[in-house]
This record gives structure tokens, sequence and C-alpha cells, in this order.
């Protein structure tokens, strides 16, 4: 699992840097280097932790 995503927690909100058309997402679990993030424009996905580093979004509205 790349850095960031380790600390990676339910609540947080991202955005998937190779599909900014998804919007942002709210991560649901990070459970053994998989992370589920439900995407307001796609949905909820799993991420492989260690091929995709998501990046978390501090100012959203």
């Amino acid at each position: 699992m790349t850095g960031l995503n380790r600390m990676l927690e339910p609540g947080m909100i991202v955005q998937h840097p190779d599909q900014p058309e998804w919007g942002l997402g709210q991560v649901q679990s990070n459970i053994n280097g998989r992370v589920t993030v439900n995407f307001r424009e796609q949905g909820k996905v799993v991420i492989a932790g260690d091929r995709v580093s998501l990046m978390p979004v501090f100012d959203h509205d």
C-alpha cells in the first residue's frame, strides 16, 4: 500500500488521481490494502492501495 493510503480512514474525502470525472469520494473502509470509496459520480469502488495513491481532500464543500 502506498504511503498516503495507509492514513486513510472511513469518512475521509478523497479523489482518484486518474479519474477526476468520478468526483469526490468518501472512504468507507481501508482493510489489508484495499480501500473502498463511494464516489459521487461513480458509486462504490474498491481500490488496490498498492496500485493507486488516492488524494486526500481537506478543503471541500
